[in-house]
């Protein structure tokens, strides 16, 4: 990695730590590739389980850094497409990765930074930590990270959030869903342990499939197909190495053995 980003492995828990505290952690398009491409190399890595998506010092991430907000304001609108879709790949590539996600906020998560939590599966906050979606005070819309912002708090929040560019609270959050859980500071990580534990007793294949399932669902408009979707993934699911020894570890009372014994 680089001063920007740490990706550091304990076990199967992957931590991926935004690393530029003096800017509070804010993006520009170094930062935009090197978080993509270390999303894509936990994708492919068999043996992590889980992934923790953080930042070193006081904010979580303040969105756009500056001077390079400063240079594409200058740049034309190709270039401006351009950088925006760099942008979109890397929320759909943490939106879709095949694994679980945890968010660690503390701080401000403004902007960009808001996309980051939405797009992760679970998302724990401090009891300090500041939101928002401040786009429209410069004249602009979050329009990247809208998918998934909308899919996390809903259309009626997002309309006025994305309206007014409101600053609002850890507790705010809490309530139209774009966090879990809120936490005092001090007990931010055994919070986030608490659901990486709870993830590695789950069935590997299981927890890394369920945003899947989620998708899915949502997506479905015929009834019928919906139906016949599910029963074949619980068809799948039951026969499968996962699926059979779960089952048998449950009826025969013992951990199954993707639990340290």
């Amino acid at each position: 990695m680089s001063d920007r980003l740490q990706l550091l492995r304990d076990g199967p828990v992957a931590r991926l730590r935004m690393t530029r505290p003096q800017v509070h952690n804010a993006f520009d398009a170094e930062l935009i590739g090197e978080l993509t491409a270390a999303l894509q190399q936990v994708a492919t890595d068999a043996g992590v389980r889980v992934l923790v998506l953080e930042a070193e010092g006081a904010s979580f991430s303040a969105g756009a850094d500056l001077n390079w907000m400063r240079s594409m304001a200058t740049a034309s609108e190709d270039a401006n497409r351009i950088d925006s879709l760099a942008l979109a790949r890397l929320m759909r590539t943490l939106d879709e990765l095949p694994k679980p996600t945890i968010a660690r906020v503390q701080g401000a998560a403004f902007g960009g930074g808001v996309g980051l939590v939405a797009c992760c599966d679970i998302a724990i906050g401090a009891e300090g930590a500041k939101f928002g979606l401040t786009e429209s005070k410069l004249g602009l819309l979050p329009a990247v990270i809208s998918p998934y912002v909308i899919a996390a708090i809903g259309p009626r929040q997002a309309r006025r959030y994305f309206a007014t560019a409101e600053i609002f609270d850890a507790t705010a959050a809490l309530r139209i869903g774009l966090l879990h859980q809120v936490v005092d500071a001090n007990a931010l990580d055994a919070a986030v342990q608490a659901q990486v534990a709870l993830l590695l007793k789950a069935g590997p294949v299981a927890a890394a499939s369920a945003k899947q399932l989620v998708r899915d669902v949502c997506a479905h408009a015929d009834g019928n197909r919906h139906d016949a979707d599910n029963a074949a993934l619980i068809a799948r699911l039951r026969v499968s190495p996962e699926g059979q020894e779960g089952l048998s570890a449950f009826l025969d009372k013992r951990k199954p053995q993707w639990i340290a014994q």
